[in-house]
């Protein structure tokens, strides 16, 4: 089994010395830097270059430079899906968004994580597991979402939480650790004035 294929089957898998991963993160940090050099007023080079970064692109999308990856191609975004500044997907595992997804500046979506062993870990071993968001979910500022993690649709998550377990649906969570601070209810609708004419 290669490297490659250890990372995406989610064992621990040489993430520092394997020269097809090596070439595989070169290409897509080559696509990145050439996308964080675009004038932002140059949109149709920014979406040619998103499509050759993103492996699934579902609809419309806006990342607002700078943005990095570390192989593109294991990550899935759905319709409308929004980052604002430095946003960050290390992407050894599949990252998946789903619809409606807003992410704040200075988010980190990470599915690497490194061996607990000193021994394997000074190896270079990672390991790489999945991360998984649903529909119309808000991420607030500074936010860090750790391997392993599936957060459920209509939810937001508050600015600078580290997100190390499962988030159900229909919350708002914060914290480090993030948990669950309150369900999301009709009354929010309520919370911010309506301008009416």
């Amino acid at each position: 089994m290669t490297e490659y294929e250890k990372m995406q089957a989610g064992y621990l898998y040489d993430a520092n010395y394997d020269e097809e991963l090596a070439a595989k993160r070169n290409i897509c940090a080559d696509l990145c830097y050439e996308y964080n050099m675009c004038k932002p007023s140059d949109m149709v080079k920014q979406n040619e270059l998103l499509h050759k970064i993103i492996g699934e692109i579902k609809g419309e999308l806006v990342i607002t430079a700078p943005f990095y990856c570390d192989y593109g191609f294991n990550i899935s975004v759905g319709k409308n899906f929004y980052t604002n500044h430095n946003v960050t997907i290390l992407d050894g595992g599949k990252v998946t968004f789903g619809d409606n997804v807003f992410i704040a500046p200075n988010c980190v979506f990470s599915t690497a994580g490194h061996a607990l062993d000193s021994q394997q870990r000074n190896k270079g071993l990672e390991i790489a597991l999945p991360i998984t968001v649903g529909n119309s979910v808000w991420f607030g500022t500074n936010v860090s979402v750790l391997p392993g993690v599936t957060i459920g649709s209509d939810v937001i998550i508050g600015a600078g939480s580290v997100v190390n377990r499962d988030i159900p649906d229909g919350v708002v969570a914060a914290g480090n650790p993030c948990r669950v601070i309150r369900k999301i209810t009709e009354k929010d609708k309520e919370r911010y004035p309506v301008y009416k004419d």
